[in-house]
C-alpha cells in the first residue's frame, strides 16, 4: 500500500493539491498509509475517523435523514462524507470510505459491502462500490488499497487533461 500512497502523494504535490480522508470501516488505515511516506505533510491535510454513525452527521455533515433512511453503508453517505471532510479541512480532495468489514452484516448490508467516494474541485464526485470477500482485516486492507487507487486514477487523469 505504501507504493500507491507514495505515488498519490507525489501526484498531489506535482499538482499543488491537498487531500483529507473520512474513514469508517478502515479506522485510520488510509490516513496511516498516506502519512507513512516522507514529505506527506506537503499534501495530506488530515482525517476524521467517523466510526459511529452519529459522528458522520455531527462532524462530517452527512444529512441525518439520509442516515435514518439508508443507514451508514450507502453510496450517498460516502459522497457526503467525502464532501464534508473536504470542506472541514479546506482540502482540494476529500476521500471517504464506509462499509461492512464484518463479522456481522450492518443495516441489512452484507459483509464486504463497501462504498468509496472522492470529492474534488468544482464539486466533482467519483465513486466506487465494492463487494469484497475475505476476513475483516482483508476487507479493511482491500478497502484502503481501492480508495488510494481511485484517488491515484483521478490524479493521473488530471495530469493528462492538463498536459495536452
Amino acid at each position: 500500500m505504501m507504493g500507491v500512497a507514495s505515488e498519490v502523494l507525489s501526484l498531489l504535490v506535482r499538482q499543488g493539491a491537498t487531500v483529507a480522508v473520512a474513514e469508517s470501516l478502515t479506522g485510520g488505515l488510509i490516513g496511516a498509509s498516506m502519512t507513512g511516506p516522507m514529505g506527506a505533510s506537503a499534501a495530506f491535510r488530515g482525517g476524521v475517523i467517523a466510526y459511529a454513525t452519529d459522528l458522520k452527521a455531527s462532524v462530517l455533515g452527512v444529512p441525518s435523514d439520509l442516515l435514518d433512511r439508508e443507514g451508514a453503508v450507502h453510496p450517498d453517505v460516502a459522497a457526503a462524507m467525502a464532501t464534508g471532510v473536504r470542506k472541514l479541512t479546506d482540502s482540494d480532495y476529500g476521500l471517504a470510505v464506509t462499509g461492512v468489514a464484518g463479522p456481522d452484516p450492518q443495516d441489512g448490508k452484507p459483509v464486504g459491502t463497501v462504498h468509496i467516494a472522492l470529492a474534488g474541485p468544482g464539486e466533482r464526485l467519483w465513486h466506487r462500490d465494492l463487494r469484497l470477500t475475505g476476513d475483516r482485516d482483508g476487507i479493511r486492507t482491500a478497502t484502503c488499497q481501492e480508495a488510494l487507487i481511485l484517488l491515484e486514477g483521478v490524479l493521473k487523469a488530471n495530469l493528462g487533461e492538463h498536459s495536452g
